[in-house]
Protein backbone atom coordinates (compact mmCIF):
# COMPACT_ATOMS: atom_id res chain seq x y z
CA UNK A 1 0.00 0.00 0.00
CA UNK A 2 1.31 3.38 -1.01
CA UNK A 3 1.82 6.12 1.57
CA UNK A 4 -0.05 9.36 0.95
CA UNK A 5 2.48 12.02 -0.15
CA UNK A 6 1.50 14.38 2.69
CA UNK A 7 2.51 11.64 5.17
CA UNK A 8 6.01 11.27 3.72
CA UNK A 9 7.19 14.35 5.56
CA UNK A 10 6.76 14.84 9.30
CA UNK A 11 5.05 17.94 10.65
CA UNK A 12 8.51 19.22 11.63
CA UNK A 13 9.78 18.60 8.09
CA UNK A 14 6.81 20.44 6.59
CA UNK A 15 7.38 23.32 9.02
CA UNK A 16 11.06 23.49 7.97
CA UNK A 17 10.14 23.59 4.28
CA UNK A 18 7.51 26.25 4.90
CA UNK A 19 10.01 28.30 6.92
CA UNK A 20 12.54 28.02 4.07
CA UNK A 21 9.93 29.29 1.59
CA UNK A 22 8.94 32.18 3.84
CA UNK A 23 12.56 33.10 4.56
CA UNK A 24 13.46 33.00 0.86
CA UNK A 25 10.44 35.13 -0.06
CA UNK A 26 11.04 37.66 2.73
CA UNK A 27 13.47 39.69 0.64
CA UNK A 28 12.13 39.14 -2.85
CA UNK A 29 9.07 39.81 -4.95
CA UNK A 30 9.52 36.29 -6.33
CA UNK A 31 7.30 33.36 -5.40
CA UNK A 32 8.28 29.82 -4.50
CA UNK A 33 5.98 26.83 -4.24
CA UNK A 34 6.58 23.16 -3.45
CA UNK A 35 4.43 20.33 -4.80
CA UNK A 36 4.91 16.73 -3.70
CA UNK A 37 3.24 13.63 -5.08
CA UNK A 38 4.08 9.96 -5.42
CA UNK A 39 4.13 9.52 -9.19
CA UNK A 40 4.41 11.85 -12.16
CA UNK A 41 3.17 9.39 -14.81
CA UNK A 42 4.80 11.39 -17.62
CA UNK A 43 8.10 13.18 -18.18
CA UNK A 44 8.93 14.96 -14.92
CA UNK A 45 9.29 18.40 -16.55
CA UNK A 46 5.99 17.98 -18.37
CA UNK A 47 4.28 17.07 -15.10
CA UNK A 48 5.94 20.00 -13.31
CA UNK A 49 4.61 22.29 -16.06
CA UNK A 50 1.09 20.91 -15.54
CA UNK A 51 1.32 21.54 -11.79
CA UNK A 52 2.79 25.01 -12.44
CA UNK A 53 -0.28 25.88 -14.50
CA UNK A 54 -2.75 24.24 -12.11
CA UNK A 55 -1.32 26.30 -9.23
CA UNK A 56 -1.63 29.42 -11.43
CA UNK A 57 2.05 30.19 -10.92
CA UNK A 58 2.24 31.79 -14.37
CA UNK A 59 -0.04 34.59 -13.20
CA UNK A 60 2.46 36.45 -11.00
CA UNK A 61 2.98 40.08 -11.91
CA UNK A 62 6.67 39.72 -12.82
CA UNK A 63 6.46 36.08 -14.01
CA UNK A 64 9.01 35.19 -11.33
CA UNK A 65 7.50 32.11 -9.69
CA UNK A 66 9.50 28.93 -9.11
CA UNK A 67 8.11 25.45 -8.54
CA UNK A 68 9.97 22.69 -6.72
CA UNK A 69 8.26 19.49 -7.88
CA UNK A 70 8.92 16.08 -6.32
CA UNK A 71 7.53 12.70 -7.43
CA UNK A 72 8.88 10.73 -4.48
CA UNK A 73 7.96 7.16 -5.41
CA UNK A 74 9.34 7.70 -8.91
CA UNK A 75 12.54 9.26 -7.50
CA UNK A 76 12.21 12.25 -9.80
CA UNK A 77 12.16 15.96 -9.22
CA UNK A 78 12.23 19.17 -11.19
CA UNK A 79 12.64 22.86 -10.63
CA UNK A 80 10.61 25.01 -12.96
CA UNK A 81 10.97 28.78 -13.15
CA UNK A 82 8.67 31.13 -15.02
CA UNK A 83 9.94 33.20 -17.96
CA UNK A 84 10.74 36.28 -15.84
CA UNK A 85 13.23 34.47 -13.62
CA UNK A 86 14.55 32.26 -16.42
CA UNK A 87 15.59 35.36 -18.39
CA UNK A 88 17.90 36.60 -15.62
CA UNK A 89 19.42 33.61 -13.84
CA UNK A 90 22.80 32.28 -14.96
CA UNK A 91 22.98 29.45 -17.47
CA UNK A 92 22.60 26.02 -15.84
CA UNK A 93 21.29 27.69 -12.67
CA UNK A 94 18.48 25.19 -12.11
CA UNK A 95 20.82 22.26 -12.80
CA UNK A 96 23.27 23.52 -10.15
CA UNK A 97 20.45 23.67 -7.61
CA UNK A 98 19.26 20.19 -8.61
CA UNK A 99 22.81 18.83 -8.26
CA UNK A 100 23.09 20.32 -4.77
CA UNK A 101 19.70 18.91 -3.76
CA UNK A 102 20.60 15.50 -5.16
CA UNK A 103 23.56 15.26 -2.77
CA UNK A 104 21.11 15.36 0.14
CA UNK A 105 18.43 13.28 -1.58
CA UNK A 106 20.93 10.43 -2.11
CA UNK A 107 21.42 10.40 1.67
CA UNK A 108 17.63 10.36 2.22
CA UNK A 109 17.80 13.92 3.55
CA UNK A 110 14.87 15.16 1.50
CA UNK A 111 13.86 18.05 3.74
CA UNK A 112 17.43 19.34 3.97
CA UNK A 113 17.93 19.09 0.21
CA UNK A 114 14.68 20.85 -0.51
CA UNK A 115 15.44 23.62 1.97
CA UNK A 116 18.91 24.16 0.46
CA UNK A 117 17.43 24.35 -3.02
CA UNK A 118 14.83 26.87 -1.87
CA UNK A 119 17.55 28.94 -0.18
CA UNK A 120 19.68 28.98 -3.35
CA UNK A 121 16.66 29.94 -5.43
CA UNK A 122 15.70 32.67 -2.97
CA UNK A 123 19.14 34.26 -3.25
CA UNK A 124 18.74 34.63 -7.03
CA UNK A 125 15.18 35.89 -6.70
CA UNK A 126 16.39 38.48 -4.18
CA UNK A 127 19.18 39.58 -6.53
CA UNK A 128 16.90 40.00 -9.54
CA UNK A 129 13.52 40.73 -7.94
CA UNK A 130 14.21 42.50 -4.64
CA UNK A 131 11.38 43.05 -2.21
CA UNK A 132 9.65 46.42 -2.53
CA UNK A 133 7.63 47.32 0.56
CA UNK A 134 5.55 49.77 -1.46
CA UNK A 135 3.60 47.22 -3.43
CA UNK A 136 4.83 43.67 -3.02
CA UNK A 137 2.27 41.16 -1.92
CA UNK A 138 2.52 37.44 -1.42
CA UNK A 139 0.87 36.46 -4.70
CA UNK A 140 0.84 32.70 -4.12
CA UNK A 141 0.26 30.59 -1.01
CA UNK A 142 3.36 29.38 0.81
CA UNK A 143 1.99 26.03 1.93
CA UNK A 144 3.15 22.80 0.35
CA UNK A 145 0.69 21.28 -2.11
CA UNK A 146 0.25 17.53 -2.47
CA UNK A 147 -1.01 15.47 -5.37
Amino acid sequence: MEIMPEKLFSEADKASILAAIQFAERETAGEIQVHIENHCGIDVLDRAAEVFETLKMHKTKDRNAVLFYLAVEDHQFAILGDCGINQVVPENFWEKIKDQMLLDFKQSRFTEGLCKGIEMCGAQLKAHFPYDDKGDTNELPDEISFG
